[in-house]
């Protein structure tokens, strides 16, 4: 969440969504919109025990999960103070802001499998192309994208799986992934709705069929 959506917490923004479930609630934020966000375990402990060191405060009864001595903006500068002192702490050079958090995160749902309208709703997003930006889609994760099309596609019936062709190597293993590159690419685009970031997928999709064209005219590996 945005570090303003979490500075706005109320102190009961833990909901039961089911049987040992729980999500937290995010109030209206920068979209003015508002949603439950699942969390794990340890999430939820941490929340309660907010809740507890806010129980032994000596501040009024605001009804938020964290305490504001004087402000939302002063709260806010707090927070960011803390994780700069805490990156001092352990050395780290790179300056961090909370809002890369949220980067990382939407990242991480990515090779989790999380699909882009879920994505968008856990962000607080309604525009694609605003999801779009925060994701950092690697080779990497292009190729296990691939691999896992390939292993069990949606528009197929389960089958056997065969066994899998040992990875080549030289000219024709770099075509081999630049043609899974461009195949996990054209799947994701061809979900995504009309607009400015399904155009630009587009353009890079016709150049990587052209690389793989001009590589299978170099000659054999």
């Amino acid at each position: 969440m945005r570090i303003g959506e979490c500075a706005d917490l109320a102190s009961d923004c833990l909901r039961s969504t089911g049987p040992d479930q729980w999500a937290v609630h995010v109030p209206l934020g920068k979209l003015k919109t508002e949603r439950l966000v699942p969390v794990d375990p340890f999430v939820c402990r941490f929340v309660q025990r907010l809740r507890f060191f806010r129980s032994l405060e000596r501040l009024p009864e605001d009804g938020f999960l964290l305490p504001r001595p004087r402000s939302k903006e002063a709260l806010i500068r707090q927070l960011r103070d803390y994780l700069h002192q805490i990156c001092h702490e352990i050395g780290l050079s790179t300056r961090i802001v909370p809002h890369q958090f949220r980067h990382t995160y939407a990242s991480e749902m990515l090779r989790a499998g999380v699909g882009l309208p879920a994505l968008m709703n856990l962000l607080g997003h309604v525009d694609p192309d605003m999801t779009m930006r925060y994701l950092d889609v690697t080779l990497t994760d292009l190729k296990r994208e691939f691999q896992l099309a390939r292993a069990k596609p949606r528009h197929l019936t389960p089958s056997p799986s065969p066994s899998v062709a040992p990875l080549r190597v030289g000219l024709a293993g770099v075509i081999d992934a630049i043609s899974g590159a461009h195949h996990v690419l054209e799947m994701f685009r061809r979900t995504l709705p009309d607009g400015t970031t399904r155009a630009h997928l587009d353009r890079l999709s016709n150049r990587l069929t052209k690389i793989v064209t001009l590589a299978r005219n170099l000659g054999p590996s």
